[in-house]
């Protein structure tokens, strides 16, 4: 039974019901009536070839051995490739893509999450009288629009404060940040306005209060960019191209005169290698562009300047849950993001060049740099504590080199189109928000450049062209997801808000809970709305191991390094049925995502942390923390082990599991050798007190002992935000 027959049932049992019935579904035939003209009005080609099932990865990879020959073979999987993928094929173009990794796996998942214009752009072009800079404003401006309309489950108007510390300030910043308004004109998503003091502590109360003056809040968008990646991939798929991840190019093909006419492709998960002709190539490679190019030419120049971008997780209670900040000048020059998303607070971004990486890592110094600087801008209430950062990334944009400029920070955001004398076509700069208009003028210079070889059915259709579960997503869709299935309304509401329409096929997959409530959905970890059939799907959505499922089709890695290392033996578990993985096989999965959240997540350098942070306890300190340690060490063995745990929770009647242990043990085993030895221990209390670890299950567990011997009875230990437990005591006879 469909919502909609459902729906005709309840509320035509009255006469009430039956105008109620009439009016909601009169609104429902106007939308699907809109929708239709919309559609007529698209050139006939422009058909998808299903609204349903996805064709699998290995058929994407049989047609890249059968198909006789493209029209266009796009290299790399990121906005930009993705893209342009999607612009080809709904031109009529025979199209394909590879990415060597997965799809958005670089520099596209790792963004600030905003779709914006570029305010600090606007300024420099009205300062230095740039028209560059205001052009490359104005086309972002309108790509922003058109980006919130074509996916409006994965985008939103987001209002980010820019808060103001001197009064000369307020003009300033009031004339530029509505000259930003102006510019964007029609394409404005919501006026700028002015708080006042009070008002700006009211909406963002974790404000610094000395000499705040006030505030200017502006609009732009935020998104979820690799889910959005992912729907410009399944968008192209859907009008007919092959795309394919984990595929990489490991030679260019060419004809007796010199000119391209394919490229040796590689299956990187099975080692399989063969040919594929097409008649254009298109490079889209991000911080790889130059590897491509030289894989044409050896001797080409280069043209991009790889800049590493960090930003930090922390948690939610650092920002308000729907007002971003902005502090445009910090210590070196650089602008910092202070935004709440998925119920978080993400921090950054760094500009430092860089090598390029197929895995970079943040350093500690950056990560130090982001904290220091919004510090600056929150009250004494918030401790800013390096134990709060939850994860940690960063991605390499690939900016494009002015020569006549010295330094990453002052290099435009601008895109380049170069054609190579073989005939590569490379796309490289730009950002996330201008992706359809760059792919856009990459297939224009593709066809203008080689007219013989493309013959477009249109011009570029992707202007408005809703992407993979737009089309019939509506913001209280996720209730139907709640009456139809029985979901829990969180739940729901992240499905809706992640997959779109899409949101239905992923609640089929979900298993019944076994409760009255939620009669379907089973949590992965009880702090997050991911469930197991968000991992099935994921496969129907080409993730093909452990890293693609934690990073790119659910974000937890993004979010929590602790809590995604936490569900991936389920995760890894419910691959393992899906795709018929050995215990070898699984085994290799768990090492390597292990080895993604330690490198790529952060992991590594919060063990660098503990590892370097000086011990700043008093004598006194170390005499209290000491008679704790040793009142756990019952043996006098010099260390804690794993069954001295399993002891201490038994004598207190607390049931803990051995997995849970092993989360003990493991957050202060520092050198990993199944013992804590008194010195870990107390450089664990001491980076409790500096803020280094937030909190710790360990120390609650060390403490409960000694608290257990001088009378003391603990109350529960429950999961808190963070992965970790949060622990009460109560004065009793411990009996």
């Amino acid at each position: 039974m469909t919502f909609w027959t459902l729906r005709k049932i309840v509320l035509c049992s009255g006469g009430f019901g039956l105008a109620t019935y009439n009016l909601v579904w009169s609104d429902h035939q106007l939308l699907t009536t809109e929708k239709l003209s919309a559609e007529a009005k698209r050139p006939a080609h422009l058909k998808m070839i299903s609204k349903k099932g996805l064709p699998s990865r290995a058929d994407h990879i049989k047609a890249l051995k059968e198909t006789p020959e493209y029209d266009v073979l796009v290299v790399g999987g990121g906005a930009t490739g993705s893209g342009v993928a999607l612009d080809a094929v709904t031109r009529g173009l025979k199209t394909a893509l590879v990415e060597m990794d997965d799809f958005s796996s670089g520099t596209s998942s790792r963004s600030t999450k905003l779709i914006h214009g570029g305010v600090r752009y606007l300024q420099k072009a009205i300062l230095k009288l740039d028209y560059d800079q205001y052009r490359m404003v104005k086309e972002a401006l309108h790509e922003r629009a058109n980006l919130l309309e074509i996916a409006p489950h994965l985008s939103y108007p987001f209002p980010i404060m820019l808060p103001v510390y001197h009064w000369w300030q307020i003009p300033y910043f009031w004339v530029g940040i509505k000259a930003y308004d102006f510019v964007a004109g029609s394409k404005n998503v919501k006026s700028s306005y002015y708080l006042s003091k009070k008002k700006a502590l009211e909406h963002f109360p974790m404000l610094k209060k000395e000499k705040l003056c006030g505030a200017i809040v502006y609009y732009d968008g935020q998104h979820n960019d690799a889910r959005m990646n992912l729907a410009l991939i399944l968008t192209a798929v859907r009008y007919g191209a092959n795309c394919a991840n984990h595929v990489g190019v490991t030679e260019l093909i060419k004809d007796e005169n010199g000119q391209l006419c394919g490229a040796k492709l590689k299956d990187n998960l099975t080692g399989e290698e063969w040919p594929v002709k097409a008649k254009v190539i298109i490079n889209a490679t991000g911080p790889f562009t130059d590897s491509i190019r030289r894989m044409d030419n050896p001797d080409q120049r280069l043209i991009c300047q790889p800049s590493a971008g960090v930003h930090i997780t922390l948690p939610g209670y650092y920002s308000p849950d729907s007002m971003g900040l902005l502090d445009p000048a910090t210590s070196d020059g650089r602008v910092i993001f202070f935004l709440p998303w998925q119920k978080f607070t993400i921090a950054g971004t760094t500009d430092t060049p860089c090598e390029v990486s197929t895995n970079p890592s943040p350093s500690e110094a950056d990560i130090q740099f982001i904290l220091q600087e919004i510090k600056k801008y929150l009250n004494s209430d918030v401790n800013v504590r390096r134990g709060d950062v939850m994860s940690a990334w960063s991605g390499i944009r690939p900016l494009v080199l002015d020569p006549s400029k010295g330094n990453t920070e002052s290099i435009a955001r601008n895109h380049i189109i170069d054609i190579s004398e073989s005939g590569l076509i490379t796309i490289a700069g730009g950002k996330w928000t201008t992706y359809r208009s760059m792919a856009a003028e990459t297939i224009d210079a593709a066809v203008k450049k080689f007219p013989d070889r493309l013959k477009p059915l249109s011009e570029s259709q992707t202007d408005g062209l809703l992407l993979e579960g737009g089309d019939e997503w509506t913001p209280t869709m996720f209730i139907r997801l709640v009456q139809d299935y029985g979901i829990e309304p969180e739940v729901a509401n992240h499905l809706a808000n992640t997959y779109g329409d899409r949101a239905f096929a992923v609640a089929k997959l979900a298993e019944l809970t076994g409760r009255r409530w939620p009669v379907v959905g089973n949590r992965l970890h009880p702090e997050f709305p991911y469930i197991a059939a968000e991992v099935r799907f994921a496969i129907r959505e080409y993730a093909c191991n452990a890293v693609d499922v934690i990073a790119r089709r659910l974000r937890l890695s993004f979010l929590n390094v602790e809590a995604a290392e936490e569900v991936l033996p389920k995760i890894i578990e419910i691959m393992s049925q899906e795709l018929k993985w050995s215990k070898k096989e699984a085994q290799a999965q768990y090492d390597k995502a292990i080895e993604f959240l330690h490198t790529e997540m952060g992991k590594n350098a919060n063990k660098q942390v503990k590892m370097v942070s000086p011990l700043s306890l008093s004598a006194t300190e170390i005499n209290k923390y000491t008679s704790q340690f040793h009142s756990m060490d019952k043996e006098k063995k010099g260390y804690i082990t794993i069954n001295d745990l399993r002891r201490s929770f038994k004598a207190l009647g607390q049931k803990v599991s051995d997995e849970e242990l092993h989360v003990l043990l493991s957050e202060v085993d520092v050198n990993k050798n199944g013992q804590v030895e008194l010195g870990e221990y107390l450089w664990l209390i001491s980076a409790l007190k500096s803020g280094d670890v937030a909190t710790s299950v360990f120390a609650a567990a060390v403490e409960l002992e000694h608290q257990r011997e001088t009378g003391y009875k603990q109350i529960s230990v429950e999961r808190s935000g963070g992965g970790v437990y949060k622990t009460n005591y109560e004065k009793v006879a411990y009996g």
